[in-house]
């Protein structure tokens, strides 16, 4: 079954953009940094990141480059699924 490329290239682009709205989100609301200090020692990780100061700049930017990513890793998995796709008909 073939799959559209640019119909899950916007899906999954979506999806990281949003991940990182709601990160961009907490940053601002000023929890980021109490949250890293809450998972990282749950996965036996010390936590070694400071959350910097927001910047509405920085975010717009985060999310446009996490849709810009998530969108090319969604087209390229498409493109894959098809090529993979088509070598099992051929079998098939």
């Amino acid at each position: 079954m073939s799959t559209n490329k640019n119909k899950l290239g916007l899906t999954v682009g979506i999806f990281a953009a949003i991940l990182h709205a709601v990160w961009a989100i907490l940053v601002g609301a000023g929890v980021a940094q109490a949250y890293l200090n809450w998972i990282f020692p749950m996965h036996f990780i010390g936590n070694v990141f400071q959350v910097a100061n927001f910047s509405l700049l920085t975010a717009l930017l985060l999310v446009i480059l996490a849709f810009i990513g998530g969108y090319i890793c969604g087209w390229i998995l498409g493109a894959l699924w098809n090529w993979v796709d088509k070598g099992n008909k051929k079998r098939g």
